[in-house]
């Protein structure tokens, strides 16, 4: 199929945007860690360890090196040896197992020195121009010690603990654009490694893997000498990055309409596009089989304590055997097979099955869908800009299109705003509290972009059609943000959740997970309602492993060895 132009639309954002959905997103071949797979591998990317300096005590620091067509980019890497008591997972906490940075360029020993002087005490020290992210990690303690222990005694760990965990180490945080002195989103935003969303953070994330692996291997053979065994790298594969993410990151989705837009919109494109095959191919059926049968063993080692997810999982499990019938009984070469598959999903499966079901049909379609990459930053400034001119009966118009589910809703029901986001001042980290049973109101962030919606739409009744919104905005300067994301709503039809931040029952998970999805996370781990625990790069090559035939896939395992 050449027709680059859908013919069944896209699934509308009434459909896609409610929180339960974005809630069951996984990651699929747009996501931010495959973009960056791929380019590295077909622009032939050199990697290099030039420093590797630390003590049997699991002190000192060491560089690894990306050297992309055009220019490099170091992880720095400081490791510590942690007391135990010391070690959380918290974003105040002040010290952690290793800290890094992602150095634009080939660092010096005096950029080393300068670093090392500040990139251990991460918030409280400062990095410059010249850095791009500031990151930390800590041990999963028991598996970390379970394969030095391994090693150290001349075996290998058993491939089960690894499934396990999943990774040695978990990130608390990776900061980027201009966080702390690091150079601004504007100053890479031109170079294309990096114009996608997050592939600074992404880089240094596949980085701080290999980092973590090396480390393990030292740490094995400073304890067993020469009974030490090397890592088995079908083992070692497995082991991902852990992370960590908590509040902080659920208000992102809210605060950027037109970016979250751009990445569900080029979601739904390539979905869309795939749905209008008119006729599948042997080999591409071929390919989604086998992809599917992979996705399978991913979700077979998927653990969860939450009961949510637990809930989840077994649906999705559930799902996977009534798809698995299915597809033993479908004829793939019917007429728009993709679509006819989507649609059967949509009346059989729960939600966590459908969305896994349009990441796999996107698989064997990389030539009609990965060019959708290019549209997933936000480079649109002008959006934010509040056209003055347009009439009130306009902006209603717009208020309705985005948050008609909104406009009814009892507001001074408690039920439909109970919560209130704030910012914690002690733990300097989002906060979601209960708003009749703390003393939070006054401190309230603008979260809650449905409620203030309905309030700018009661407050535009006593306006004429035909008066300015500028005029209007003169009495009640309160409203400008929501007439502001009215007015984004244009560009960005799928910025706005269809769902009420502030209820009584809102999951913020969901967003974490909405936006994890599009990093290319898996393995989510519910630890509460607010935060959750993933895993990245699981399954991915490592830098002296990467080429073209193992650069995307890599995401589906093939078989527990």
């Amino acid at each position: 199929m050449t027709d680059t132009h859908p013919q069944i639309a896209r699934r509308g954002p009434a459909q896609v945007m409610r929180l339960s959905r974005l809630g069951s997103l996984h990651q699929c071949r747009l996501s931010f860690m495959r973009q960056l797979t791929r380019r590295m591998a077909r622009e032939n990317w050199r990697f290099t360890r030039p420093v590797f300096d630390i003590d049997t005590n699991g002190v000192g620091h060491a560089v690894y090196t990306a050297h992309g067509p055009e220019r490099a980019y170091s992880l720095v890497a400081f490791a510590h040896d942690l007391p135990p008591e010391q070690r959380s997972d918290r974003v105040i906490a002040e010290a952690w197992d290793a800290t890094f940075t992602l150095f634009d360029g080939i660092p010096t020993t005096e950029d080393i020195e300068r670093l090392s002087q500040n990139v251990p005490l991460q918030e409280a020290g400062r990095v410059s121009e010249n850095e791009l992210s500031l990151s930390r990690a800590n041990r999963s303690v028991r598996l970390w010690a379970y394969v030095v222990d391994a090693l150290a005694a001349g075996k290998q760990p058993d491939p089960e603990q690894i499934y396990k965990v999943g990774y040695l180490m978990r990130t608390t945080a990776v900061y980027g654009s201009g966080k702390f002195g690091a150079a601004d989103r504007e100053t890479t935003a031109d170079r294309p490694e990096l114009s996608a969303p997050f592939q600074t953070e992404m880089l240094s994330v596949y980085l701080t893997r290999t980092f973590v692996r090396d480390l393990v291997q030292h740490m094995a053979q400073a304890k067993g000498g020469d009974e030490t065994a090397s890592l088995d790298p079908a083992i070692a594969q497995w082991l991902g990055i852990g992370n960590s993410t908590g509040l902080g990151m659920a208000p992102f989705i809210i605060n950027h309409p037109v970016l979250f837009n751009n990445w569900i919109m080029v979601r739904e494109e390539a979905i869309a596009r795939v749905r209008s095959v008119p006729h599948a191919t042997p080999d591409r059926m071929a390919q989604f089989r086998a992809i599917f049968e992979r996705s399978r063993l991913s979700v077979s080692w998927w653990r969860s304590d939450h009961p949510v997810q637990i809930d989840k999982l077994a649906a999705l499990r559930t799902d996977l055997d009534m798809l698995t019938a299915e597809l033993t009984q479908r004829d793939l070469t019917e007429h728009h097979p993709w679509d006819a598959l989507i649609c059967w999903s949509e009346d059989h499966l729960s939600e966590e099955g459908q969305e896994l079901l349009a990441s796999l049909i996107l698989e064997p379609y990389g030539d009609l869908v990965d060019g959708l990459v290019d549209c997933m930053a936000d480079s649109n400034a002008g959006a934010q800009m509040i056209d003055g001119s347009m009439s009130v009966a306009q902006v209603r118009a717009l208020i309705r299109q985005s948050f008609d589910w909104a406009l009814d809703l009892d507001w001074q029901e408690q039920a439909n705003c109970a919560r209130a986001w704030y910012v914690s001042e002690e733990k300097l980290e989002p906060r979601l509290g209960e708003r009749f049973e703390e003393p939070i109101a006054e401190y309230e962030q603008p979260l809650a972009p449905a409620r203030d919606a309905a309030a700018a739409y009661r407050a535009l009744e006593d306006w004429a059609d035909t008066d300015k919104i500028a005029a209007f905005l003169l009495h009640h300067p309160e409203h400008r943000h929501t007439i502001r994301r009215a007015q984004i709503g244009r560009v960005a039809p799928y910025g706005e959740i269809r769902d009420n931040t502030i209820s009584a029952n809102v999951l913020p998970i969901d967003m974490l997970r909405a936006k994890l999805s599009f990093f290319g996370a898996t393995q989510f781990d519910p630890r509460s309602d607010r935060w959750v625990r993933i895993c990245m790069y699981s399954g991915a090559p490592y830098p002296d492993e990467l080429n073209t035939e193992n650069a995307d896939l890599w995401v589906y395992p093939e078989a527990l060895q």
